[in-house]
């Protein structure tokens, strides 16, 4: 019998669909995988075998029988390959080894101390290097890489524009997929964070959600319908770089007043380096300028002054954030990257600020929420597109 194409592509579906369900529902059996996908079960038994020949599945002991023979169940096996996420920053590198489950297995963390193209690209080589020699021996193998930047990235993976990093045109898809010979995922790192936050994070329960990364500078990544929104060319998510001063200070995007000079680390770092205060415990430190951790040991022990300015990027915070809720009419707002470490802080003033600001009607069964994730929302975000498209290219292996 001659299997035509669209029986081919009918079989193509169904095994996805037979995978997805086991992978985020397992463990399961193949009676409960035909009831939630609606698949007879011979159709279903035939795909499961499929999958357990390709090392994707595996069948563990009896499950509890409703009547009748226990049935075995199925389980999605998360260690046959590895991902690697990686969250290129301004002033760092974090990068992960992560199963199929985006559980981190391995991880490193690479400060830098440029922003020099060459240099950064060839410490993040080193990197993925280093996590792709620790992944253990499985069926397919380090299967992708991702990678979340501070910028404007293309449907090519260039980075067309990241102010903060100073680059223009870096083609870092090309770069690394000529390097590793694997696929490659370059997205905006707030989109990327969005993605982990909704996969791994505070936002699985949620369909539409705003994650807005607050680290040197502002991004934000949106959530529609359990789908990241990207824009009409992968562009969306600027929302660090939209005015809330008329006349305020320049960016380095080019504009002026854009939210991130007044509620980033930036901002605060700035302001922070004009406290006598502060400026003695860097001298006491020798450090040439202020990081989170000193501020948030100084607002632990009560220092006024670095509680007012994080109170201060509270406010700030808070504006921008009504903005959003006014404009996305969200069920979450998921707030990630560093700033969360000053959580105690800068939370009563946020909250008080949406709370006096936003449309009420845009409040109800809203909920402002903290990164469950910390600072590994981008990396697991990374991760998780990188295994995303590996399952995309599975769908064509179907005998």
């Amino acid at each position: 019998m001659t299997v035509t194409g669209d029986q081919h592509l009918v079989k193509q579906i169904n095994k996805s669909l037979v995978l997805e369900t086991i992978r985020w529902h397992s463990p399961i059996s193949r009676a409960q995988v035909s009831q939630v996908t609606g698949l007879n079960k011979g159709t279903v038994s035939s795909l499961v075998n499929e999958l357990i020949q390709s090392d994707l599945v595996r069948e563990t002991g009896p499950g509890q029988s409703s009547g009748g023979r226990k049935p075995l169940m199925l389980l999605f096996h998360h260690l046959a390959g590895y991902a690697i996420g990686v969250d290129l920053r301004v002033d760092s590198i974090s990068a992960v080894l992560t199963d199929l489950q985006g559980n981190i297995i391995e991880r490193t963390e690479q400060p830098l101390q440029t922003n020099d193209v060459e240099k950064v690209c060839s410490i993040l080589k080193d990197a993925i290097h280093s996590l792709i020699a620790k992944a253990p021996e499985s069926a397919y193998g380090v299967v992708g890489i991702g990678v979340g930047v501070p910028g404007i990235v293309d449907e090519n993976g260039t980075i067309l524009f990241a102010p903060n990093l100073k680059w223009q045109n870096v083609p870092l898809q090309h770069v690394l997929a000529a390097e590793f010979q694997l696929p490659v995922v370059i997205d905006n790192e707030a989109r990327t964070g969005a993605q982990g936050e909704k996969q791994f994070g505070a936002g699985q329960e949620s369909s539409n959600l705003v994650y807005i990364s607050v680290g040197h500078g502002i991004g934000t990544g949106v959530v529609m319908n359990k789908e990241l929104y990207k824009g009409s060319r992968g562009f969306s998510g600027e929302a660090g770089h939209f005015s809330i001063e008329t006349n305020g200070e320049l960016c380095s995007c080019g504009n002026r007043g854009c939210w991130e000079l007044y509620a980033s680390e930036k901002a605060l770092f700035r302001q922070a380096a004009r406290l006598t205060e502060v400026q003695q415990q860097l001298r006491q430190t020798g450090k040439d300028s202020p990081d989170m951790e000193l501020l948030v040991s100084l607002a632990a022990n009560g220092n006024a002054a670095v509680i007012g300015l994080f109170q201060q990027i509270g406010m700030y915070l808070g504006i921008g954030i009504t903005n959003l809720i006014n404009i996305f009419n969200p069920e979450s707002i998921i707030l990630g990257n560093r700033m969360t470490i000053a959580q105690p802080w800068i939370q009563e003033t946020l909250f008080h600020t949406v709370a006096e600001r936003a449309l009420p009607y845009h409040q109800q069964q809203l909920q402002i929420l903290f990164s469950q994730l910390g600072m590994d929302s981008t990396v697991v975000g990374a991760a998780s597109f990188a295994i995303s498209q590996f399952f995309t290219r599975t769908k064509v292996l179907v005998d």
